[in-house]
This record gives C-alpha cells, structure tokens and sequence, in this order.
C-alpha cells in the first residue's frame, strides 16, 4: 500500500462494501489493484466483517493488515473532557459545538434528556463525572452523557457506602450538592478535605454555609465576574448567605476528589475560610479570627 508518509485516516461509512472500499482506495492511490483487494477479501473472509468507523493507518500496512483492522472495529477516539466544577449549560454548550459527535441534545428540553438518561434528580447540573471521555466519530452527545452519568452513579454510591461516620447528610444527592459546593471553593487537593469539613460543621451547627459560588450560580447570566455585597443578599434557592442548609441542586460538576472528600471530611474546628488571593485559603476557628483574616486578605487593611 502507499500511503502518505505521516500516514492517514480511513472513514468507512456504514454500509460499505468490500467492492466500494477496493475502488475508493484505489482512486486514491493507496492501492494499485482493486481486483486483489477484493480477492484478498473473499479468499480470508475478511470481507464479511468491515465495520464502520475512522481508521488510522500507518506506514508501511499491507493489504491483509488493512482488512484485518478494519474489521476489528478498533476506530480512531477523540478526547472530550468534561472539566471539574464545570455548569451543565457550559457542558452542554460544549457537547452542542463538537464537530465530531452528533446532536440529539439539540432538539431535547432538560427534562427529556433526564427521561432519556433515567436520572431521578431534579436537574442535570451534577449529574455527569468529569472526566477525560473517548469517542468516536459520529457517537451521539447523549451516549456520551449516558456514560458520564452511569459513572457519576457509580462513584457516587461507592464514596456514599464507605463515607464516614456521623455526617449531617442523608441522601447520596445531599452528598452531590455539597461535593460540588466543595469543587468550585478550591482547586488546591489538599484543601478540599479541609472545605469540607468547614461545611459540615456549620451544617452540623445549623449555621449558614455563606459559599460565595452558591451566590454567584443562583445569579445565573447576571453574574458579571465581580461579586458585590449586594449580591449576598440577593436571594435565591441556592444563595446560602440567606438560606440555611443545603441548595435544591448542585451548582457544578463535582470530581471524584470532591467527593471523597466531602464525604471524609478533615476532622478540626474551623468554622470559616477565606480566600487568600492566591488559590489558598485561611482557616478560622473563631469569628474573630475571621474578620482579621478578612481584613488582611480581602479588605487589604
């Protein structure tokens, strides 16, 4: 076969024919007889097992090689992430502008995608594992979601049967919400635990949680990237400055450290955190403490 030197990618669309493949190849160049292709193809059985799909094809493939790959349905993947503490409108946004999967998301409404996926929640927002997925040409975003979902569940109710003792939560959704609380409070891994903790203790004290990422996802489109006192007040069903307990949904995708460590919290006494300004956080056990955190890292007194 002769093939462009960094090699090529092969599309067999569904329904191809040995004969139809034979003659496209041979327009190409690849090969120079189509007849031997087909021969080949009879004579090893290798004719009767095509599979649709793309195929990367290296240098230096025979013909027999040819056939023999393109019958063992191992097709060209395409990496999609799914990034921790991402929203489900950015994801689906994402989903909608990939160029190699189809749309059914297109023309579904939230609720039928939820039907579709058998998930029992109220939303999707928390409802797909970020992780880095594989697909192939042509799968559809919805078997993405799928998998994404199943995953989620799966992890989901590991961390739940292993999560530890006396936590203030009493459904694995309760977890999801706080785990993805967890996420969008802090990137550094070693911190989460440490949030966590934070949070199920004022939970456990009746206080309010006062996330400042519940405030800005109850905003929605509003949120402008500056988040302003009069934002806190604001109230809507995920602002935990003016409600107590725990939003009605995720506000985010939560990663499987979230929620390992929403459920295995750090053990201590600090009751609040705030943000150091870069990526950190202080911790403080007392208001006090608090407010002279405050002031040194967000007022700049």
């Amino acid at each position: 076969m002769t093939l462009p030197p960094g090699g090529a990618v092969l599309e067999v669309p569904r329904g191809t024919t040995l004969q139809g493949l034979a003659r496209t190849l041979e327009a190409r160049g690849w090969i120079r007889n189509a007849f031997y292709l087909r021969l080949l193809g009879r004579e090893t059985g290798l004719a009767r097992h095509l599979q649709a799909g793309e195929y990367p094809i290296e240098p230096g493939t025979t013909p027999r090689a040819l056939l023999q790959r393109l019958g063992s349905g191992r097709v060209k993947q395409y990496p999609f992430t799914i990034v921790e503490g991402t929203t489900w409108r950015t994801l689906r946004a994402k989903l909608l502008d990939s160029p190699v999967l189809t749309h059914r998301l297109r023309n579904l409404t939230d609720a039928q995608v939820r039907q579709a996926l058998g998930i029992p929640w109220p939303s999707l927002e928390g409802a797909f594992l970020p992780e880095t997925w594989f697909v192939t040409r042509g799968e559809s975003d919805l078997d993405l979601l799928r998998r994404a979902w199943q995953a989620l569940r799966r992890a989901l109710e590991e961390e739940w049967r292993n999560r530890a003792p006396g936590l203030p939560l009493h459904t694995p959704y309760e977890a999801l919400v706080l785990a993805s609380i967890v996420e969008k409070e802090t990137a550094v891994p070693e911190e989460r635990a440490r949030i966590a903790g934070v949070l199920i203790r004022r939970l456990q004290r009746g206080m309010r949680l006062q996330a400042d990422p519940t405030v800005i996802y109850g905003l929605g489109t509003r949120f402008d990237g500056n988040l302003r006192r009069r934002d806190l007040r604001r109230d809507t069903p995920w602002n935990t400055y003016t409600r107590k307990g725990l939003p009605p949904t995720p506000i985010a995708m939560a990663g499987r450290a979230a929620l390992h460590a929403t459920l295995h919290p750090a053990p201590g006494d600090a009751l609040y955190y705030v943000a150091r300004g870069d990526g950190r956080h202080v911790f403080s056990a007392t208001l006090e403490a608090h407010r002279r955190a405050v002031r040194r890292y967000q007022l700049k007194k």
